[in-house]
This record gives structure tokens, sequence and C-alpha cells, in this order.
């Protein structure tokens, strides 16, 4: 099972996702359904602007369990 977690991360940077959203031109919908998990996938441009904005890497946004 794959998470995302970005809300921990986000908080980690004492970051908001409405900032997220401006900073990386995503819209805030989008960003709320990830981290809901409603979404199938995640697009790699997608995932480096949050990568870049939090200046992290995608292991820290990605979580993988079996």
């Amino acid at each position: 099972m794959v998470k995302i977690k970005l809300e921990e991360v986000l908080k980690t940077n004492d970051k908001t996702m409405y900032w997220l959203s401006k900073e990386t031109n995503i819209a805030y919908n989008n960003l709320s359904n990830l981290t809901k998990g409603k979404n199938k996938s995640i697009s790699f441009d997608v995932l480096e602007k949050i990568c870049i904005a939090l200046d992290c890497t995608p292991n820290d946004i990605i979580d993988i369990k079996n």
C-alpha cells in the first residue's frame, strides 16, 4: 500500500496546503485529494514541484507498506 505523507511533511516544515498550492501552482483540491488518498497516482511533475517547494525528497512524501 502506498501512502502520501504530505500533511506530515507540511507540518514538519510549518507550511500549509494553501501555501503549497500557491507555491507550486497545483490546485488546492488536487493536494487535498492526495492527502486523503483519493488519487490513484501522482505524476512526476507534481511530485517534483512538491519536493522543490518543500526542499525534500520523494522518500519523504511517499510511504510504501506491505
